[in-house]
């Protein structure tokens, strides 16, 4: 018999802060509207989180709530990365009603920030839920080979010198070089990111993250268009046919975004957890177990077996 399901109170907390915080941005109702980036993404984090529940019975927020938290403490150095980037690139520009002190700001930004990677793999979960990836094209599966390994690892490098030295010319490459030099990490680690699932050709798993991503950047855009502060675009060649502030072309570079959020989480958790991730959800469960070789499955149900017989000693 199935298991009633629900939205969960952090959902219901998710709608709130929704319900209050985007008429707050979006009506400039300062001083307070200074201040409703962080509420109001967080709001669609416990928001989609509550959907996940509903739909698939289970989120990232009931999977582990420290590790939920750890998303967020990914998410905002991840980020900042970019923020880097862009002193060479000047792709995007911030508006701001307030002069902040370095340090006020620094910290804003950084809750802020915060809130990339959670959105967007809460996105790509309930994406899963509807098996969306599962409608479109399947992508061949590719093993990568330990001399490409370190060809992607030079490859991605080589991409970030040349969006640095030459910005104008090779600024898409900001969206792939950093998933190159990260996600070899992942391989070499045999961590369950971007590339384990390409070598088990399940490309479901790859559409969810891409189009969580694009999906995610529709808010961002959406929102910021009416809120301050905020933020605008001057991208060289494709600064026309604008959706909110973002040029038409732009919502492209949210495809390897997708891939490039995962691969970063699933490096963070491995230094962190000293261990393969098993906290995602962005494909049917029960595909992606009979995607694992019989090692790994083994391994898992003596994991599993060895918490129930910790949970049971503790009683």
């Amino acid at each position: 018999m199935e298991r009633h399901r629900h939205i969960g109170y952090q959902g219901l907390l998710g709608l709130l802060l929704l319900i209050v915080w985007w008429p707050l941005a979006w009506l400039g109702l300062t001083p307070v509207s200074n201040y409703s980036f962080f509420p109001l993404w967080l709001g669609l984090v416990l928001t989609l989180d509550g959907l996940n529940e509903w739909r698939s019975g289970t989120s990232l927020w009931r999977r582990g709530k420290r590790r939920f938290v750890l998303l967020f403490v990914i998410s905002a150095p991840f980020w900042w990365i970019f923020e880097w980037v862009d002193r060479y690139l000047h792709d995007w520009h911030y508006m701001m009603p307030l002069h902040r002190s370095l340090l006020v700001y620094a910290i804003m930004a950084t809750f802020d920030f915060s809130t990339v990677i959670p959105a967007v793999l809460e996105m790509s979960e309930l994406l899963a839920s509807f098996r969306v990836g599962r409608l479109l094209p399947r992508i061949p599966a590719w093993r990568v080979s330990a001399a490409g390994v370190v060809a992607l690892e030079a490859c991605g490098w080589f991409m970030l010198l040349l969006v640095i030295l030459l910005p104008r010319y090779f600024f898409p490459l900001t969206w792939i070089a950093l998933f190159l030099i990260v996600e070899p990490f992942n391989l070499a680690l045999r961590q369950r990111s971007v590339g384990w699932f390409l070598a088990r050709g399940e490309s479901a798993a790859l559409w969810n993250l891409m189009l969580g991503a694009l999906a995610t950047g529709w808010f961002w855009e959406m929102w910021n268009y009416y809120s301050m502060p905020k933020w605008y675009y001057t991208v060289p060649y494709v600064d026309f046919w604008h959706v909110w502030e973002m040029p038409l072309l732009g919502y492209g570079g949210y495809l390897p975004f997708g891939l490039e959020i995962m691969s970063v989480f699933a490096l963070g958790f491995w230094l962190i957890e000293r261990q393969p991730q098993h906290y995602t959800r962005l494909v049917n469960r029960q595909v992606e177990a009979a995607a694992e070789p019989v090692g790994e499955r083994r391994q898992a149900k003596t994991r599993l077996r060895q918490r129930s017989t910790e949970s049971l000693s503790d009683r």
